[in-house]
């Protein structure tokens, strides 16, 4: 039976940077990335996601994704696992979990399929399918076009022994609390994660049903305050998670509902804000107004004052 074990720390989705300037504007830059990625490491996460939802998988080509995972496993180094994006067409998806695998990854993280919906007997065979082709521990994404029930949760956990566990996307805490008591009769193993845009805002509730485990897109932006949150939380520190979700993240989520698909690119943004030339993001996401990054500035810098910095 397959299995992962994460580090003490928030789960880290890094952007993925792109080159400014020069002949090669816009393309994949695993130099910086690799930059990205240990400053990232210097903080403590639990594991590192790259090219998904944060590192904009859905812009990227399957050759950038692996260039961009190839980057990260070295930098990581082994000292946590690194998990990757993989989804799209089955044809797609098959290939790469195949080719991440021979590169080194730790696991995958299944996206949903492209475009098209389908029934719980379909997602099945959709994972089904994916994992046959590696031997890699997988972690199915429950979002958008790939909403499964819990019992089809239960059944992927007792008939494919590479799921070893489903990030919630959705955000229906009572669904979600199903999935961790069908799944855990299946797996007692069985990972569950809070995949939330701005997981923190919802974390205590999913810890109280049994998922400690949640993706933070402000680790990759500004991680100081993630791991304070994360610290807070897990020491049952409620005056510092209250101030910090007051005063910080639910002020962030006001502004990141401001525009369809500025969980990434305000992200994004806060790397070139603290001086890392990420690039911008591409369509059919679009960078913060300079309004917009003048709240975010003001949010992150008073964010890291919260965390006594």
């Amino acid at each position: 039976m397959t299995s992962l074990t994460f580090s003490d720390g928030p789960l880290f989705f890094p952007v993925t940077p792109f080159v400014t300037g020069g002949a090669h504007e816009g393309s994949v830059h695993p130099e910086l990335l690799a930059e990205h990625v240990e400053r990232g490491m210097q903080a403590g996460p639990g594991g590192v996601f790259p090219a998904c939802g944060t590192g904009e998988f859905h812009a990227l080509t399957p050759a950038e994704s692996l260039r961009a995972v190839d980057a990260t496993i070295a930098a990581v180094a082994g000292r946590v696992p690194v998990i990757a994006g993989a989804g799209g067409s089955l044809g797609q998806a098959r290939e790469s979990a195949r080719n991440l695998e021979d590169l080194g990854a730790d696991g995958l993280l299944l996206l949903p399929p492209y475009l098209v919906g389908g029934t719980q007997e379909g997602l099945f065979q959709y994972v089904k399918a994916v994992t046959a082709a590696t031997a890699l521990p997988v972690i199915v994404y429950h979002r958008a076009n790939a909403q499964f029930t819990a019992q089809t949760v239960a059944r992927m956990l007792a008939e494919l022994p590479s799921v070893v566990g489903v990030k919630d996307g959705v955000g229906d805490v009572a669904l979600a609390q199903q999935m961790t008591l069908s799944g855990r009769a299946q797996r007692e193993d069985a990972l569950f994660f809070n995949g939330l845009l701005t997981a923190e805002a919802s974390q205590a509730a999913y810890t109280a049903i049994g998922m400690p485990l949640y993706s933070s897109a402000i680790f990759a932006a500004q991680p100081e305050i993630a791991t304070a949150f994360y610290r807070a939380l897990r020491d049952g520190d409620s005056v510092a998670t209250d101030r910090l979700l007051a005063e910080f993240y639910m002020p962030f989520t006001e502004l990141r509902d401001t525009t369809a698909g500025y969980a990434v690119s305000l992200i994004k943004a806060g790397n070139r804000l603290r001086g890392f030339p990420v690039g911008g993001v591409r369509p059919p996401l679009v960078d913060p107004t300079p309004e917009h990054l003048e709240r975010l500035e003001t949010l992150l810098d008073h964010g890291l004052s919260l965390c006594g910095m």
